[in-house]
């Protein structure tokens, strides 16, 4: 029994089935995570190594050669980069396609172990990340106040908010950016040490005697045994300036007497500027598996929790979403999907003259996709661009299969026979020349399967999409639409059919105008050859290559290098110069907000820098959202920028990076798109260089960049 006879014999069943398929379709589109892109399972680990005070040199020698030399036993290493600035060193671990990344993050923890014991004293274990190109934010969290300080602005942030942003699902959340950890700070007067003969050291020395960690006790008093605690340790800050540093005779010398203690924060290596005022912010980023929609709803669902920890003087909000995207995408999809359906129905309608056809051939539309959504949930897929670029692809074509079935069927009642029997001999008819179509289609997006890496795993849904659309239309136009037929078009005995159509009228034409060509078919094969080609020579050389069209989202991400060595205060001024310019150029009313780090990550925080990387206090990141509505295209405006601010800020060097989260992702997480790996020449090549422990070894994959006062190593 064939798919037709099935169909027309239990159409309740059918029915059944049909119903039954769309209403696990809306299911699947309410349980299916949303996210940019699928996951690209890019097979990548990051380890980000602090060590306070240690120049990029010495980074590289004392803390990053140990690593590299032990990361190579790890299983599937494919290759290891490693950038190393003052205090923190980031290595990147590249995976081959296909390896287990739950073993390989387990050695590279245990080989991350073995390293440090050749490292100096002191090395605190590194941060190892797991990190995805799909992991880049998709928002910032923004805190401004006008009456706290940025280290009080970074505590808030870090102890009050960040444990209740990193609890919701799906939310990856590092240390706030833009401060130094909080910290007690002595300062000690130089005058008046000299004026008591006392060296710093002595200074250091009554501190670790007069505040060290000692476990408390008990004692037995009677029936009891209470815990007593040992005074051993301040309970106040401000009890470290009543610790004494020395005794000379009846005078006893306190901290108090030649310094000051203060509650304040670490040594200042980057300042985080919200519309030009200094303030924190932290990166909403989220893991490879999680859905973006679902993890920015959360956030803003959330907003009024996180300000309700917050003192009355500091405000939190959600800046630089990146989440549109995805509803644009749903969106289009709706709008393509409809946009097909009503015109496909117009034109069954202009040529049968039938609304109860073109209602028939419109039905198919949002069944052949639900149909589609079913076998993408079931396959563990995700609605993203790719899986809607596919189905809103496969709206142009699904119908094709619903409307040549009716057509025929129209056929067949024109020449006399009952719906039933018109509906079933048409179909069966049509049933072989769909499905030799349907696999013609199929065919193209084959090669997907065959791709490797993240190609195969961005464009493999898309392939899915089209493929899971196409097999819904040809099974539903197989038995749904006959069975729709039978029930819905006229009577076969009430059945008028004029005696010529504008449909018979242009199919005659068009018979006339095939013939003609059939006896020309020499010259018309080869007019067309010739025209091709030359239409692929001539335009298709002009046309740009790329994997996505760019899109204007109103954002630019611009990063600036001053001289080497610049003080991260002058970089700051030139980064307010640069938002500045910025606004002039585009008018101070149209910039929404503007979001930038000038400076380098703390050590107390290297994780950060996998997500925000600057090699000194020379550098600046600047991003800029223009208002809504405003008339002004990025790519002009990087132009003209390109132009205005070397002019403006002589010796400063401008470049723009990805500001969009499309451009970012498919960048895997760099900044650039493009990435030039310098090497020394051969001669430089096989001289040794020598680390400072008496080892030596080959220049030939060593990149110094003196000019940006880093190493970096491939």
């Amino acid at each position: 029994m064939n798919l037709v006879s099935f169909a027309l014999r239990r159409p309740i069943s059918l029915l059944t089935m049909v119903v039954a398929v769309a209403l696990v379709g809306f299911l699947a589109v309410d349980r299916m995570s949303r996210d940019i892109f699928p996951d690209l399972g890019v097979p990548t680990i990051y380890v980000a190594q602090p060590y306070g005070g240690l120049d990029p040199a010495q980074m590289e020698g004392f803390i990053v050669n140990y690593y590299e030399y032990h990361f190579l036993y790890i299983t599937g290493i494919e290759h290891v980069e490693s950038k190393s600035i003052q205090g923190v060193a980031l290595i990147k671990l590249q995976f081959h396609p296909g390896t287990d990344m739950a073993q390989a993050l387990a050695e590279t923890v245990s080989y991350v172990d073995r390293a440090r014991a050749f490292m100096p004293t002191g090395t605190v274990p590194p941060f190892v990340v797991r990190f995805d190109a799909g992991g880049v934010p998709v928002g910032d969290l923004v805190f401004s106040s006008k009456t706290k300080t940025v280290a009080e602005l970074q505590d808030a942030a870090l102890f009050k908010v960040r444990p209740l942003f990193a609890t919701l699902p799906g939310v990856s959340a590092p240390p706030p950016f833009g401060s130094s950890q909080r910290t007690v700070l002595v300062r000690v007067d130089p005058e008046k040490l000299r004026s008591y003969n006392m060296s710093p050291d002595e200074v250091v020395q009554a501190l670790a005697a007069g505040n060290t960690v000692s476990p408390s006790g008990n004692v037995r008093i009677g029936d009891l045994l209470p815990m007593v605690p040992v005074n051993s340790v301040v309970g106040d800050f401000k009890g470290l300036s009543d610790i004494p540093i020395r005794s000379q005779g009846t005078q006893t010398i306190f901290i108090r007497d030649v310094g000051s203690v203060e509650d304040g924060a670490d040594i200042q290596t980057g300042y985080a500027l919200v519309n030009g005022r200094r303030t924190v912010y932290i990166p909403v980023t989220k893991r490879a598996d999680a859905s973006t929609l679902a993890v920015v709803q959360a956030v803003k669902a959330n907003l009024p929790r996180f300000q309700s920890v917050l003192p009355d003087d500091v405000q939190v909000s959600y800046q630089f979403d990146q989440s549109p995207y995805v509803t644009r995408a749903i969106q289009g999809l709706f709008f393509e999907g409809a946009l097909g359906a009503v015109l496909t129905g117009l034109m069954v309608l202009l040529f049968l003259r039938d609304w109860r056809s073109s209602l028939v051939v419109v039905l198919n539309i949002p069944l052949a996709i639900l149909a589609s959504v079913t076998a993408l949930w079931v396959s563990g897929q995700t609605i993203n661009i790719m899986t809607l670029g596919g189905l809103a692809l496969a709206v142009g074509i699904l119908v094709d299969e619903a409307t040549v079935t009716i057509e025929n069927i129209h056929t067949h009642l024109a020449d006399g026979r009952g719906l039933a029997r018109a509906a079933s001999e048409a179909t069966a008819e049509t049933t072989l020349p769909r499905f030799v179509a349907m696999l013609c289609i199929l065919a193209v997006f084959i090669p997907a399967f065959f791709m490797t890496g993240a190609a195969h795993n961005l464009f493999v849904p898309l392939a899915l999409a089209v493929g899971f659309s196409m097999v819904g239309s040809y099974l539903l136009s197989s038995t749904f639409v006959p069975v729709l037929s039978v029930w819905m078009l006229r009577n076969p005995s009430t059945h008028h059919q004029p005696q010529e159509t504008f449909f018979d009228r242009l199919r005659a034409s068009y018979d006339r105008f095939a013939r003609a060509v059939m006896k020309r078919r020499r010259i018309v094969v080869l007019s067309y050859l010739i025209i091709s080609g030359a239409i692929i020579v001539l335009v298709g050389s002009s046309l740009g290559t790329e994997i996505f069209p760019i899109v204007d989202t109103g954002q630019l991400q611009l990063h600036l290098r001053a001289p080497a060595g610049t003080r991260i205060e002058r970089t700051e001024q030139i980064a307010l110069q640069t938002l500045d310019a910025i606004k002039r150029e585009v008018g101070p009313d149209n910039v929404a907000i503007s979001l930038g780090f000038v400076g380098t990550q703390p050590p107390n925080y290297p994780i950060n820098t996998i997500y925000l990387w600057s090699s000194g206090s020379e550098e600046a990141v600047l991003q800029v959202q223009l208002k809504r509505g405003t008339k002004i295209g990025i790519e002009d405006l990087k132009e003209r920028l390109r132009r205005k601010l070397p002019q403006e800020l002589p010796g400063v060097r401008f470049s723009f990076e990805p500001s969009d989260i499309v451009s970012r992702v498919m960048s895997f997480g760099a900044p650039t798109p493009i990435e030039v790996a310098g090497r020394t020449s051969p001669t430089a090549a096989n001289t040794p260089i020598s680390c400072g422990r008496n080892w030596h070894r080959c220049r030939r994959c060593e990149t110094w960049d003196s000019s940006r006062n880093s190493i970096t190593r491939l």
